[in-house]
């Protein structure tokens, strides 16, 4: 997919240099996608509705994270994040059922199901698609919820390319990029740095006294953890004629957390940061015989581990020591072929081979285990309006066997309208922790214990949708209904802790003591005990109303539940609604341009069955950026703009019944500057 990507892509991105700004912003109304179809055709023409963010949109938001760029844009996500990485949700379901690719390509890594969004390179990023439902069929396990597959940029319009990108604002948040493109007879270069900071910060200094409702005391714990994060891209291409493309690169990402010390007379204080490391390559080539058929080949290994990195001495750790937690590691190869038998038809057969190895110090892991898989996929269209595409891939788990995924679709498209109805499988191989783990610890004094079940099932979903869209140059409204069911879930079980199990503990666990055996009230098991039915609607409105002026909302309804023998209760950190509008507008004058940019994010109250719910909000921002086109070879955009105008931030004391869904610090200025010269 990668090779092939930037082929097409420069194709299209030197037409959009030379257009005008009106023209361009039509194309993005109806851009080049992958995602749905898994092969490159307009976002019209794909019989599976995508989702798209373009560059374009993420920086006319002064967006420098990839959290900042699905909630700010896409009402069917949201973020929870903390120490332990960010819990990502998508249309009310986790970040395990969520499918996560980086050009095509399983990106690695989590700390305690919460995935490390700050590998993810976004001054690279050309656009990201997000498709919501089970994908299985084509991308194998993990992809019950949906797949963000995040595609990147190699620039083709220029023989050399130096940006500078530095975004700053309150609370030490710092991003700052800078990237070398390098492109001539066919080579390119692309070679990136990006430095990522923000500080910890509190939106209440209080806490509850443990025990009480009513009585609190001050506190030092972060309500957002600071960190500081590096990473390092560089990539490598290579075409010598029309047909063929090569590719290499490589990720390096390294974050460490930036917490409160422990302190006597305080409470809240921690001894230790948690560090990440993040090590990404792969390579890859695709050749085209002809515009209609090509076969395509990568390889990609994807290595991540984390663990507790000491800045206070204590018993048994000194300043400086690192204990690690967990490490990970999958291999992927890939071969696909793209195929058209005729000219309104595209056929895609392929196989890939995948591999994970889990190594968990505090969870007593050290586990692998292979998958083998061989897909197909028929796109057809026959008569004039109709589009029908069938999917089917079977997956061999070295665990749990064979498992087949079908999907359907099919499209009819009169005119300017589109109608489409969906129906695909999910699947997801329990994880290697969820099977093996073997876990017990110590939090403030608190033991906690995890077990594994080698017994477990896959889980699997049936999705089902019926799409309505309109679209023209000039505006795109798109009316979506869903149905997700999954079956056998996976979820931990508290179990009560009695005298003969209390027992079995201390034989399992000898370190334990006796003052922390006192202290433990239940144990945790993985099971399959939990059903999933998520209903919903999508409402998604964009419009070039004159030259340079640019609206979109998007509404989203969540009705997602689960069910635990005979009871069904709300799914935990769902929302029933949510909303997104964004309104740009853009002119020049000469060398001079002005892009200003409005948006804001509505949702109602954040559920959480066995803690407070969390109430909703609306946070706007604003901003504007200012393009001096000084010469043929260098281009200066400074920016300005207010992150949430009107000050919306959750105060309420902490507790142990309580959880947040918004995560902002209050009203923040935001200044910018991007440096670009090229020849």
């Amino acid at each position: 997919m990668t090779a092939w990507s930037t082929i097409c892509q420069a194709q299209i991105h030197q037409k959009e240099h030379t257009d005008s700004i009106r023209t361009s912003r039509t194309y993005n109304l109806n851009p080049i996608v992958v995602t749905g179809s898994g092969h490159h055709q307009r976002l019209k023409s794909t019989a599976t509705p995508v989702h798209v963010l373009s560059s374009q949109e993420i920086q006319e938001q002064g967006i420098t994270t990839f959290d900042e760029a699905l909630t700010r844009m896409m009402p069917q996500t949201s973020m929870a994040p903390n120490s332990m990485g960010t819990f990502l949700r998508l249309n009310g379901l986790g970040n395990k059922y969520i499918l996560i690719l980086i050009n095509g390509h399983k990106l690695t890594g989590d700390i305690s199901n919460n995935v490390d969004l700050n590998r993810i390179n976004m001054s690279r990023v050309k656009r990201i698609e997000v498709l919501d439902g089970a994908a299985s069929s084509l991308y194998g396990s993990d992809a019950i919820a949906g797949v963000i597959n995040i595609i990147t940029d190699q620039p083709t319009n220029a023989e050399l390319g130096i940006t500078n990108d530095t975004k700053v604002s309150g609370h030490g948040i710092l991003t700052e990029s800078t990237s070398l493109d390098i492109f001539k007879n066919g080579f390119g270069s692309y070679t990136t740095f990006t430095y990522d900071r923000a500080n910890s910060y509190q939106n209440n200094n209080l806490e509850y006294v443990k025990g009480s409702d009513t009585e609190t005391q001050e506190t030092i714990a972060p309500f957002f953890t600071g960190y500081r994060s590096n990473i390092f891209s560089q990539k490598f291409t290579y075409s010598p004629n029309k047909h063929l493309a090569l590719n290499a690169g490589l990720d390096y990402s390294h974050k460490i957390t930036d917490r409160p010390e422990t302190q006597k007379d305080i409470t809240g204080g921690t001894d230790y940061e948690m560090r990440y490391k993040g090590f990404r390559w792969n390579i890859g080539g695709i050749y085209k015989f002809n515009s209609r058929n090509s076969l395509q080949a990568d390889f990609t290994v994807d290595r991540f581990r984390y663990g507790k990195e000491y800045d206070v001495a204590t018993k048994s750790n000194k300043i400086g020591d690192y204990v690690q937690s967990k490490k990970q590691r999958a291999m992927d190869g890939e071969l696909k072929a793209i195929l058209g038998f005729t000219s309104h038809s595209t056929t895609i057969f392929g196989a890939d081979w995948h591999k994970d190895y889990l190594t968990a110090t505090s969870g007593n892991i050290s586990q692998h285990v292979y998958s083998l898989a061989t897909y197909a996929q028929h796109e057809m269209r026959f008569w004039d309006d109709f589009t029908a595409t069938l999917g089917l891939r079977l997956t061999h788990h070295e665990t749990f066997h064979n498992h087949l995924t079908p999907k359907a679709t099919l499209m009819y498209a009169p005119g300017h309208f589109r109608f489409r109805a969906t129906y695909s499988s999910g699947f997801r191989a329990p994880g290697l922790d969820e099977l093996y783990y073997h876990y017990f610890s110590v939090n403030r004094g608190k033991p906690q214990i995890i077990f594994g079940n080698q017994d477990l099932s896959p889980e699997k979903s049936h999705y089902f949708s019926l799409n309505a869209e309109y679209r023209t140059d000039l505006v795109a409204i798109s009316v979506t209904g869903y149905i997700n069911r999954v079956n056998d879930m996976v979820v931990r079980q508290n179990i009560e802790v009695d005298g003969s199990i209390l027992q079995m503990l201390q034989t399992e666990f000898p370190e334990m003591t006796a003052d922390e055996a006192g202290k433990l009230e239940r144990y945790s098991l993985y099971q399959n005990s939990d059903k999933g039915d998520v209903k919903g609607l999508q409402v998604n409105v964009s419009a070039n109303l004159f030259q340079g002026l640019n609206l979109s909302a998007n509404y989203v309804y969540t009705y997602a539940r689960s069910k635990s023998e005979d009871d069904w209760m709300t799914l935990e950190r769902s929302m029933r609604h949510a909303a997104t509008i964004a309104a740009n507008y853009h002119h020049t004058w000469g060398k001079y341009g002005l892009n200003i940019n409005l948006n804001g994010r509505l949702q109602s109250k954040t559920y959480y069955p066995d803690y407070e719910d969390a109430p909703g909000f609306g946070v706007w921002n604003l901003h504007t950026t200012h393009t001096f086109d000084c010469a043929k070879w260098a281009l200066l955009e400074p920016s300005i703009g207010i992150d949430n105008i009107f000050d919306k931030v959750d105060r309420r004391i902490d507790s142990s019944l309580r959880k947040y869904a918004l995560y902002t610090p209050g009203r923040m200025l935001v200044v910018g500057l991007k440096v670009k010269l090229k020849q």
